[in-house]
Order: structure tokens, then sequence, then C-alpha cells
């Protein structure tokens, strides 16, 4: 059975919550691997895991500093010389490193001498050479007080926090490549994130519906389950486009995305808002418009990229897999009656007057209302 140590590090900075955080970490590799069985060792996770792809999969939950492939042998190093070279002939490296801790400092050798000792160990039944810096192989010793672990392929995972630690968000969710980003690096740091998506169905198609689903699919890997809430905006914006100026029509959409979307976040006991806005990436997202847009706010909003430009968004939602998604044509519910020459330094004041030609609390009630929520995971 495939045996994985599994490593955190900003947990180990919480003190006494340390536990709490340790136990969410437990839970969430449990249902990411299962079927599986996790023990707790010398500040680190032990997992054992029956399906191959554990390895990869752990390095995919959030909390995880980094994994490794794991032996646990008997604190002999001929036996963990050899264990070693039998590994390391599987490969057929060039160059190795050894590099040893030691949880026990009563051990009678040092962390360099374990070096030593084992890397001759290793050269001698391998042919192998060692380099200290940029070896092909590293092969990490702890040793503990009755054992001795020896790791393998060491990976990075993502970091953060473990889901379930941080509180519930909403995040309005288009179908393009930001709000994706914005929604994962919540949940990296510990959030469970509810997505709600705006479609402006039935005067476009279903895709971007589509494609908020297959985003969905894909954060649901990382927090195991999601509520996806798609709510209908087209009877908002054919109101917006009959009874306002023309060049305040996205603020104003925008505003009632905020109002519609705290409605749902309140009955799902969210904390706060996030949506995927980047300062002056486009005409709505200047700093007067965000303004404008917070004043109807009455949850906190944040924006995880708003000092992100667009490339480093972009490398972001390729690492996440969601690019090739997003970038799929579609018909985006803020395309429609998209004004040619939209606002860029509007006031609460002007928005105001603007929404005294709209019933503004009938057209977020209905939206709420006729909102469809779909539960993945």
């Amino acid at each position: 059975m495939p045996l994985l140590s599994v490593h955190f590090h900003e947990l180990a900075l919480k003190g006494g919550n340390r536990p709490r955080f340790q136990r969410a970490l437990r839970k969430n590799l449990e249902r990411a691997l299962a079927p599986c069985r996790v023990m707790s060792l010398a500040g680190r996770l032990l997992v054992e895991a029956e399906k191959d792809t554990a390895f990869e999969r752990a390095t995919r939950v959030c909390g995880v500093a980094h994994v490794m492939r794991v032996q646990r042998l008997p604190r002999d190093l001929d036996t963990v010389g050899q264990a070693i070279v039998d590994d390391l002939k599987t490969r057929d490296p060039e160059t190795f490193r050894i590099n040893t801790r030691r949880v026990d400092k009563t051990f009678p050798l040092l962390s360099m001498q374990v070096d030593r000792e084992v890397g001759a160990r290793v050269q001698q039944g391998t042919g192998l050479k060692v380099r200290l810096k940029g070896a092909d192989e590293e092969v990490f010793l702890t040793v503990m007080h009755n054992e001795i672990l020896v790791g393998y392929g060491k990976r990075r995972g993502p970091g953060g926090l473990p889901v379930g630690t941080g509180g519930r968000v909403a995040v309005l969710m288009s179908g393009g490549i930001d709000s994706p980003v914005a929604a994962w690096r919540m949940i990296n740091r510990g959030c469970r994130a509810d997505l709600i998506h705006f479609h402006s169905h039935p005067l476009v198609d279903r895709t971007t519906q589509e494609k908020a689903r297959d985003l969905a699919e894909i954060l649901t890997q990382w927090q195991y389950h999601t509520r996806l809430h798609l709510v209908p905006l087209a009877p908002v914006q054919t109101a917006v486009r009959l009874n306002c100026p023309e060049s305040l029509r996205v603020i104003l959409y925008r505003r009632f995305m905020i109002r519609i979307g705290q409605w749902i976040a309140r009955r799902r006991r969210c904390r706060a808002l996030v949506t995927g806005e980047s300062l002056g990436q486009v005409a709505s997202q200047t700093l007067s418009n965000l303004a404008t847009v917070d004043a109807v706010a009455t949850l906190p909003v944040l924006r995880p990229l708003i000092g992100m430009d667009k490339q480093e968004i972009i490398r972001a939602a390729e690492r996440l897999l969601t690019y090739p998604i997003s970038i799929q044509p579609d018909q985006d519910c803020c395309q429609l009656f998209v004004p040619a020459h939209p606002a860029t330094k509007s006031t609460p004041a002007e928005l105001e007057e603007a929404e005294e030609a709209l019933d503004v609390d009938a057209l977020t009630r209905d939206a709420v209302e006729s909102t469809e929520a779909i539960d993945l995971g």
C-alpha cells in the first residue's frame, strides 16, 4: 500500500489553533484520497492510500506544503542504503543526494554523518554520482525514535489553509478567466465558496451556464462540494436598457449583482462576497466605479485579484486548468446591451438617480426567487 508523507507549513504557525487546522487537513485528505488511513507523526501526516493516484491527488489538497513517497525502515543504515539502491535502480538517475533530518537528537550520528554514511552505500550500490545542488534524485531521511523514514519524489502542494477553516464566501463567477481564479484563491485560504453565476437566458443561449458548471466542477475538486447558483439577469438588463442612461448600464448591472449576490449569500450564511475584478482592467473596474458598486453592499466585497495584471491571472488560470474552458466563446451577460462609451468615473449619487426609474427591490427579489441551485460533489 503506498505510503505518503504530507507536510504543512502555515498550519505550524497557528499556535493554540493548530490542532483544529490539522484536524481539518486530515479530514480533507481522507475525503480526497479515499479510501485511505491518515496518521499524525512528528509534525507531518502519514497517509496509507490504496489508489495509485493518491500522490497526485494529495498535491491538490489545500494546506499541503509538499508530499513525498516514504518507506518506514528500521534504524539500520545498511538496510536504509539498500532500500534506496533498490528504489533508484527503478528510475535510473545520473546523480543523487541524501538529505537527513534528526527528530531523535540522541541518534549517535549527526545529520551530515548520516548523509555521508548512507551516500557511500548508495554510491557503491549504484555507481551514481553525488551532487549536492541540482541532483536528479534527492532522498530525504528522517531519523525517528524507533525508525527511519525514507522519502522520495518530493512535490510541492498548493500551500494555504485547509478548506473549511476560513468560513463561507459567495463568489460572483462569470464564465471568464478571472473569477474562477479569484474563487480558487479564497478556497486556498480555507474558505468554502458558493458560486453565483448571472446569465441572460432566454435572450441568449445557455453556453455561459454550461461553462459555469464546467468551471464549478474543477473548483469542486479543491473544495469537494460546491453549490452553483444560476441567476437570470435578463429582466434586470431589459429594465435598465429601457429606463436608464446607456453609459451607466454596466455599473447598474454590477450593482444589481451585488444586491442579488448578498441576498443569496445571507441565505447561505456566507460572510463576504468575492469578485474577480482587477483594478483598471476594463471600464467598470476603475476605482470610481468599484466604489460606486460597493455603495450598495452590506457585506464585505473581497477582490483577491485586485492588484494582478492580466498575464498573471492567465498563468494562474492555466495552472488551475480553468483557462481552456474560460476562453471558449459564449454570450456573457455583461456583453448584452453594452454601451459604446461606458462611464469610467461614476458616482453613487448619479447611479441612485438612474435607479429611481426602476423598481430595484422587485427586480432584485424576482431574480433571487428565480435562481436555480445545483449541488456538485
